[in-house]
């Protein structure tokens, strides 16, 4: 970020890509309901012969991508925090106080809303049906939850829900420094990608368990920004900036 204490005028958003993309793509997975896409992409992460998913019991699908990776990110959630708090003492950080709140804020609601909606919908894993040697019978996302003593917890995905809440550091660093934001949204989006696959290989999650997750985080990541930080130029700035420079 700049060191500048004066926090720029925004850049200009496009409403149509960050809300209609998302919105094309939540209606896509409604359509996608009426397919068996989720249950053919599990299956080819299923092996019939050992009667479970490949990376069920895969240590370092467990232990580094699941926990160790977890951990990196609480970690760096806990050094925003710290940092936010700083903000108010050191002078060095007072410029970005509302940076960092956005940062802090987003972050947590891209997370703790995980949980709330699992326990509401209450729907199975993958590992839990039927089809993939449980004892749970599968149903599509608008359809009632089959009686069972064991409600499910796996909608939305929350190891997905950790990678894809990093799409607040592109809405944080995009009004100062743009080219690192477009990285960040790289990275969020990669690191999401790469959880969402993992859990999929272990049976945790379907496909649009994930998806929706990424829709999610990135709604939640860019209602704080439009609230906390945007800053559209004024009519002044404008004008400035449509006037010819002088050579």
């Amino acid at each position: 970020m700049s060191s500048t204490a004066v926090r720029p005028a925004s850049r200009p958003l496009n409403f149509w890509v960050c809300l209609g993309i998302p919105a094309i793509a939540a209606i896509t997975l409604l359509l996608l309901e009426l397919t068996s896409l989720d249950m053919s992409l599990a299956k080819l992460f299923y092996d019939p012969v050992a009667g479970e998913f490949i990376g069920r019991h895969n240590r370092f699908l467990e232990d580094i991508v699941h926990d160790r990776a977890k951990q990196v990110v609480i970690a760096f959630s806990v050094l925003a925090i710290f940092g936010f708090i700083a903000s108010f003492f050191v002078d060095k950080l007072k410029p970005f106080k509302r940076e960092l709140g956005c940062l802090v804020l987003s972050l947590a609601l891209a997370t703790a809303f995980v949980t709330p909606v699992k326990a509401v919908t209450a729907v199975q894993c993958p590992w839990s049906l039927e089809q993939f040697g449980g004892h749970e019978t599968y149903s599509e996302l608008l359809s009632p939850r089959p009686p069972t003593d064991k409600p499910g917890r796996c909608w939305p995905g929350g190891h997905a829900a950790t990678g894809f809440s990093l799409f607040a550091l592109f809405f944080v660093l995009r009004d100062r420094r743009p080219r690192l934001a477009r990285k960040a949204f790289v990275f969020a989006f990669a690191l999401g990608t790469v959880f969402s696959v993992s859990r999929m290989m272990q049976g945790a999650h379907f496909f649009s368990h994930n998806v929706w997750t990424a829709i999610f985080c990135w709604l939640i990541c860019f209602g704080a920004y439009y609230c906390i930080l945007y800053k559209p130029a004024s009519k002044t700035e404008r004008e400035s900036e449509a006037q010819p420079v002088n050579t």
